[in-house]
């Protein structure tokens, strides 16, 4: 047996050995300093044993639209709203730019343009230049939000403590944990993920939840 596996087993025995009340308690603290760590490990782009995640696709052509566009969106809904770009560029099934109305940059779906509108004779063919996008989501780190508080949950009993994700972002996190197939749009093709694994134990958070453990009894004996 390993010295970490004697170690494990030791731990395993002193948790035993408390009331289920303290236990519980105990492990809720196991479970918050797990789930800091591995929310500040997601955020430096890190798996488990210190790789970086597989780096994303390379992001297709950009296509910019030489000319203002109003048209609604989205097909389909009772009172679609009026949308009016100046500046934009198309990417496969999207077509990003700044929504004069909504006053910030916005993607919509090609397919889901309920009707194209006519353009003021002033506003024609004037593209605001280039379109400035700060900080797109291939510029920033990947999971940024998926690796809060808000989405990455710990949770404990008196017999077990554990993190994770819950709804729409457990299955986000499912597809990349195990390299899984999914739709980037929901109209899109399917598409496989690299596998990038964003739960799992460190060495340095198995030992410190030994010392956790060893801190909280000797404290209390």
């Amino acid at each position: 047996m390993s010295d970490l596996a004697q170690i494990e087993e030791l731990a395993g025995t002193l948790l035993r050995s408390i009331a289920p009340a303290e236990r519980r308690r105990l492990l809720r603290t196991i479970a918050r300093d797990i789930q800091k760590s591995q929310s500040v490990r997601i955020g430096k782009q890190e798996d488990p044993g210190g790789q970086r995640f597989a780096a994303r696709r390379p992001k297709r052509e950009e296509r910019p639209g030489a000319y203002a566009v109003k048209f609604l969106y989205p097909k389909g809904a009772a009172e679609p709203r009026a949308v009016f770009m100046k500046s934009w560029v198309r990417q496969g099934p999207l077509m990003t730019g700044y929504d004069v109305e909504a006053g910030g940059i916005r993607s919509f779906e090609w397919d889901k343009v309920a009707k194209w509108l006519p353009v003021e004779r002033v506003d024609q063919n004037k593209a605001a230049g280039k379109l400035r996008r700060r900080g797109t989501i291939r510029q920033r780190a990947m999971f940024r939000k998926l690796g809060s508080r808000k989405f990455l949950h710990a949770g404990s009993t008196d017999r077990e403590a554990g993190i994770g994700f819950s709804g729409q972002a457990a299955r986000v996190a499912r597809v990349h944990q195990e390299g899984g197939i999914d739709r980037p749009t929901l109209n899109g093709k399917p598409v496989r993920y690299a596998k990038r694994e964003l739960i799992g134990l460190t060495q340095t958070e198995r030992s410190s939840m030994f010392n956790i453990v060893f801190a909280h009894l000797s404290y209390a004996n």
